[in-house]
């Protein structure tokens, strides 16, 4: 039986991916916000996922990023890099400056230009695998990447593949956690990568939730990850849904856009995200504010 990576859990946070006014990568404030990241409880660290722009970063961006981050968490938390590209070459590429900078695992998501087969998804994770020897978590986020892996899919690959040992399902479906628990045996974790399903997927046995939140409200979501380690369901539900309106905003609103605009909020300036992306309005900025305020009283 295969090893599975039990190291990862819990609350699995993305920073984004900060930048100064003359839109270079401002590494300065992306080491303060990983330092903050890290001493408000984290329990791992995912750079340049959907939240951390990876999309919009030329391959020096990326891999100043990549090795920045790795840097800045200094090895007191797991780091898991998200490896995303249209070709397996490059998917590669970044995979093994990952491995080289000292990550303890990648995050791959397959990106589809053609409508990709599931023998072309299978070889593409396959290369990958034999390409380092690093923890694969498998990335299924149909939104953003437009490829829908099944979990009969996914679990073919773990069957086959050692590296593959986690799975972070973002598909806003609870079913497909309870399939995967099923299919697996218990013996594949999966992670919860939306949002507004955290208390449900914690329920069906989720190993963690990946989230952008801790950048801007740090407290709530190690709160409900705590509740449920207690076995206190009540105190879960209670948690979730005081922070359920902000999950659900900043899902809303793109989660680079609006978790640049509550870190300004909160004091520190993580710059615009990239064009084509917009920062958040007035009316929206004001909406944040609010729903930070009311948290914020709730502590």
């Amino acid at each position: 039986m295969k090893q599975t990576s039990t190291q990862f859990k819990g609350i699995i946070t993305y920073p984004i991916t900060p930048y100064l006014p003359t839109g270079e990568i401002d590494l300065k404030t992306l080491n303060q916000l990983i330092e903050k990241l890290v001493s408000n409880g984290s329990h791992a660290i995912a750079p340049l996922g959907s939240t951390g722009e990876s999309t919009y970063l030329n391959d020096e961006e990326w891999t100043d990023v990549a090795q920045a981050s790795i840097k800045a968490v200094a090895k007191r938390l797991p780091v898991i890099v998200g490896v995303s590209d249209l070709t397996t070459a490059n998917a590669i590429k970044r995979a093994k400056i990952a491995e080289k900078a000292g990550a303890d695992a990648i995050m791959v998501l397959p990106v589809s230009y053609w409508k990709l087969s599931n023998n072309e998804i299978f070889n593409h994770y396959a290369k990958i695998a034999d390409a380092v020897s690093l923890p694969i978590m498998v990335y299924n986020n149909p939104a953003t990447s437009g490829i829908d892996m099944s979990p009969e899919l996914i679990m073919q690959m773990f069957r086959a593949i050692d590296n593959i040992t986690m799975v972070k399902e973002s598909t806003g479906d609870i079913q497909r956690m309870h399939k995967i628990r099923v299919l697996a045996d218990n013996q594949l974790p999966f992670y919860n990568g939306s949002n507004p399903l955290a208390l449900e997927a914690f329920a069906a046995g989720a190993s963690g939730w990946c989230t952008a939140a801790p950048n801007i409200i740090p407290q709530w979501p190690l709160k409900l990850y705590e509740a449920f380690q207690n076995n206190d369901l009540p105190l879960a539900r209670d948690v979730f849904y005081k922070q359920l309106p902000l999950l659900e905003f900043i899902l809303k609103g793109g989660l680079p856009t609006t978790i640049k605009a509550g870190l300004k909020l909160q004091g520190l300036n993580a710059g615009a995200p990239r064009l084509p992306l917009q920062p958040l309005d007035e009316a929206g900025s004001r909406k944040l504010e609010t729903l930070l305020g009311d948290l914020k009283k709730l502590c």
